[in-house]
């Protein structure tokens, strides 16, 4: 067995002659624990947090997406699209045609973002999960066009989408249209189409009036391009090797972006905030592990006798340093040890029956606190105690042998 581990372990168990060097070792100890709990569980509900946003967003955001490099539109009907069209690997090849209208309701008016959508837009089976009233259709079972607004473009209209008599007038300016009309509305198509849902995802989309492909083709004027592809994957194929793909066929007349790149505003929020709270909490766990410099410099002053007769025995600096390191390694590493471990037992409660509430309830989210746990959080935890701790042991055991020689004299 390893001489400076196994008299540190005696240490670390042996009764002091000072109850204070107990009392600071377990004080370090139990700082140790509660931050690394503390850190195993915020960085949890932080991913849980994440999961929920990103899921929402994925929803009603594709896998790729293909928009022109110049100009605000393209054919979609080349020989290359149509292939990509039929190819076994894509799940949904969605048309989109977008651009600003003014939409009116009732008495109020304002302009939004007119979102057409071809029919494989209707295959994302998680557009249920977005709605906060009504449904996700874009066809009445008569057969006429319907709207899905987002919740800020609701709110402010007051839109209702259970009244079936108010309808939503779209404006929008005609192509080639010099605006020298006598009546200004003859410089404009105006079509109007019934509410069928309202959903909520943020405030970048929540602005959104998706409708039919036809009816955005109709209202703009736009009888064959469209403004982008959007392109979901079937389950096992790589999405992100599919992207690079689809970039080299298209060269650079094409931009394809991939989720991350389509949201990386979002991306760096979720990412920036998590590491701002893992930096916050690690300066409070660094406080508690630094404790433990007092409490081996009280050890080394109480076990002056053992060192000098260890110092006699051959003992080298070495060993003598090696031994107090150890010994705050492990007051550091136990603490940290049981806090993960109480951190996981947490988590997983939390997980399994939802204790902690967040408020009121939520249509998007549950009412508890979402956990999602990450082998990555524990591997941080351990890394960062365990480096602290090395730098704090390390400077407390370089007391115990700066006065070897003296003590030697002295005793």
């Amino acid at each position: 067995m390893n001489t400076a581990l196994y008299i540190a372990r005696r240490y670390l168990f042996a009764k002091k002659s000072t109850n204070a060097i107990n009392i600071i070792s377990a004080i370090s100890m139990v700082g140790v624990l509660v931050g690394s709990a503390a850190l195993i569980i915020i960085l949890s509900v932080f991913n849980g947090f994440e999961e929920m946003v990103l899921k929402m967003f994925n929803s009603i955001t594709p896998q790729v997406v293909v928009t022109p490099a110049k100009g605000k539109t393209f054919n979609p009907n080349t020989a290359y699209f149509n292939q990509l069209r039929k190819d076994e690997k894509v799940y949904s090849f969605t048309e989109v045609l977008s651009e600003n209208a003014l939409v009116r309701y009732d008495t109020k008016q304002t302009p939004a973002m007119i979102k057409g959508v071809s029919n494989d837009f209707l295959k994302n089976k998680s557009l249920d999960t977005i709605m906060v009233e009504g449904t996700f259709v874009l066809e009445s079972r008569a057969g006429q066009p319907q709207a899905v607004l987002g919740s800020a473009l609701q709110a402010f209209l007051s839109v209702n989408p259970a009244d079936p008599f108010e309808q939503l007038q779209i404006y929008s300016p005609k192509k080639g249209a010099q605006g020298n009309s006598v009546n200004p509305l003859d410089d404009f198509t105006m079509l109007s189409i019934s509410p069928a849902g309202i959903f909520e995802v943020q405030q970048d989309f929540d602005n959104l009036l998706i409708v039919p492909l036809s009816f955005a083709r109709e209202l703009l004027g736009e009888s064959t391009e469209v403004s982008s592809i959007e392109i979901n994957v079937n389950t096992g194929v790589d999405a992100e090797a599919f992207k690079k793909k689809v970039e080299n066929d298209l060269g650079s007349s094409y931009v394809v972006k991939n989720r991350i790149e389509q949201n990386q505003a979002l991306y760096n929020v979720l990412g920036s905030e998590k590491w701002m709270v893992y930096i916050i909490l690690t300066f409070i766990l660094i406080i508690a592990i630094f404790n433990i410099i007092g409490s081996l410099t009280m050890l080394v002053i109480d076990k002056q006798k053992d060192i000098s007769v260890l110092s006699s025995l051959g003992a080298g600096k070495k060993l003598i340093k090696r031994i107090f390191l150890a010994e705050g390694m492990m007051i550091t590493l136990t603490g940290c040890i049981f806090g993960v471990l109480i951190g996981l037992i947490f988590c997983l409660l939390q997980q399994r029956f939802g204790w902690i509430k967040m408020g009121d309830a939520n249509f998007m989210f549950s009412n508890a606190y979402p956990i999602a746990l990450k082998w990555k959080d524990f591997v941080l935890v351990f890394a960062t105690v365990s480096f602290f701790s090395f730098i704090a042991a390390g400077l407390a055991s370089n007391l115990s042998v700066k006065k070897i020689d003296r003590i030697n004299q002295d005793l």
